[in-house]
């Protein structure tokens, strides 16, 4: 494949998957705008990456193991760790209060995300905030499937109490 088809590919790959990319790097870094940067950098590293891409994942699964590996690199080097805390869609067929009160509770529930164990939290993030299927996840993780089941149903659990603790009731 030649520079320009490259270029084309990874710019339609970017007009389609780059707003769900940077809604998780947000969740994951609680920066609005390095979530900008690394959504940004996994691009640059996908079209550098693109002649090893062999199409055994879909190209979003892979775009997303690029963006989680680039991420983590990030959080890694950033003292202290800091995760979600919300990045909120407003729909404006909802009124100010129903919105305020969807707030709170969004809120809430990112807080509580953040208070549990970062392996917990990504497989969270991965399986119930974004939607990937059990496969995906795994493949984003570089995890055995039974791994990735196990570590959501305790990361959920986990995260029942830390929401039961804020007067919500959540069941697994």
């Amino acid at each position: 494949m030649d520079h320009a088809e490259k270029k084309k590919l990874i710019q339609d790959w970017y007009n389609q998957y780059s707003k769900q990319i940077l809604k998780y790097i947000a969740l994951m870094t609680k920066d609005y705008s390095q979530a900008e940067d690394l959504t940004h950098e996994t691009f640059l590293k996908a079209y550098d990456y693109m002649d090893g891409f062999k199409g055994r994942s879909h190209i979003k699964t892979w775009l997303f193991r690029i963006a989680h590996n680039t991420t983590i690199d990030y959080l890694r080097k950033r003292k202290p760790l800091m995760f979600v805390k919300g990045i909120l869609d407003q729909v404006s067929e909802r009124t100010p209060e129903q919105i305020v009160i969807e707030g709170e509770e969004a809120v809430t529930f990112y807080e509580a995300l953040h208070r549990i164990k970062p392996k917990y939290r990504e497989v969270i993030i991965l399986r119930k905030v974004k939607g990937f299927s059990i496969k995906e996840t795994a493949e984003i993780l570089s995890l055995n499937e039974n791994t990735l089941k196990s570590l959501l149903r305790r990361g959920l659990v986990e995260l029942g109490k830390q929401l039961k603790e804020e007067g919500f009731s959540y069941e697994v």
